[in-house]
């Protein structure tokens, strides 16, 4: 059996080293690290059986693609091409919660798998200190979906993870909170028109201000990004949204004033939508362990404005509600 396996013998430690971290990932381990958006689980992405270990762990579909991360845009646009759209987004929001899908240079050491087989690649290079020492050590580009089983909720938090991928993989470097708790926002820019494939902090608003005119991706286009299945963040029990009030067997998912009694998790008492992205994940977790715990059946979730930051929330909203395969 070789390292990069996710059946490792040995139970996953806790690092607080960023060199640890560079080396386990180095020698074809799996890491989680924590970003600005979730905490993600790392892999050398030109190492092929490193990156099957990550679909192994997380029990992933291998037709969605993983997003490579870097510690500049100078290492990113080593591996794919960069337009000028690229370059002034690179230029306003990186490092930051976006990422760019860019036709994938033929020179790119990246392993087929973590791309899926496309012939583009998903790059991105995160803010958070931590991260960025990670990759500037490793010096790789780093595979990393969010750091759960497939399908299941988006973790925030160094404890999320261990409970979702403990023994199944190396190590997880603590990484303190995640300040966005939404993945990133993908912006398709290998066509001729930008297209937004995942809403997200950074918001449609402010890549148009950049850049000019989005399109949309088509209802039945090929995966081109990861988080576009149609179920996906979603906890155990269903969720029903746009609920006002929740029924006597749903725990409740608010946001701003809610009725009192039962149990409730409440995203942001002031309607932030900000304070509510970042603790959406957290929420459902939440909800998902202590409503089954007392025998709630159903989580019910207020309705989010569909502008700004909400629009990203809704989408993750959507998939958690979304019939289950």
């Amino acid at each position: 059996m070789t390292a990069s396996r996710a059946e490792g013998p040995e139970p996953t430690r806790l690092i607080t080293n960023p060199d640890a971290a560079a080396q386990l990932l180095r020698a074809g381990r799996l890491v989680a690290f924590g970003t600005e958006t979730v905490y993600g689980l790392g892999a050398d992405a030109t190492n092929a059986e490193a990156v099957a270990g990550i679909y192994q762990a997380k029990g992933r579909p291998s037709f969605n693609p993983l997003i490579c991360h870097f510690a500049s845009a100078e290492a990113a646009f080593q591996h794919v091409r960069p337009n000028s759209m690229a370059e002034k987004l690179a230029e306003q929001f990186w490092p930051g919660p976006l990422t760019l899908v860019l036709p994938r240079r033929a020179s790119s050491l990246v392993s087929q798998l973590a791309g899926a087989g496309l012939p583009t690649l998903a790059v991105r290079v995160p803010a958070h200190p931590i991260a960025h020492e990670m990759l500037r050590l490793a010096d790789l580009p780093i595979a990393a979906p969010s750091a759960n089983r497939s399908g299941r909720i988006s973790p925030t938090s160094a404890t999320h993870v261990l409970a979702e991928l403990g023994g199944r993989i190396a190590a997880v470097l603590e990484s303190g909170s995640c300040a966005v708790g939404l993945e990133s926002t993908v912006l398709d820019l290998s066509g001729p028109t930008p297209t937004l494939l995942r809403p997200g902090f950074i918001t449609h608003e402010m890549l148009e201000a950049r850049i000019g005119a989005l399109g949309t991706a088509a209802p039945g286009n090929a995966l081109l990004a990861p988080g576009m299945l149609a179920s996906h963040y979603a906890p155990s029990l269903p969720v029903r949204l746009n609920a006002t009030a929740p029924m006597p067997d749903e725990a409740f998912l608010a946001f701003g004033p809610a009725p009192a009694g039962g149990l409730m998790f409440q995203l942001s008492e002031t309607r932030n939508l900000t304070e509510a992205a970042a603790n959406l994940f957290q929420a459902l977790h939440w909800l998902d362990e202590h409503a089954t715990l007392r025998g709630f059946t159903a989580i019910a979730a207020a309705p989010i404005p569909g502008t700004g930051l909400g629009i990203a929330i809704n989408d993750r909203l959507s998939r958690a509600a979304a019939p289950r395969g």
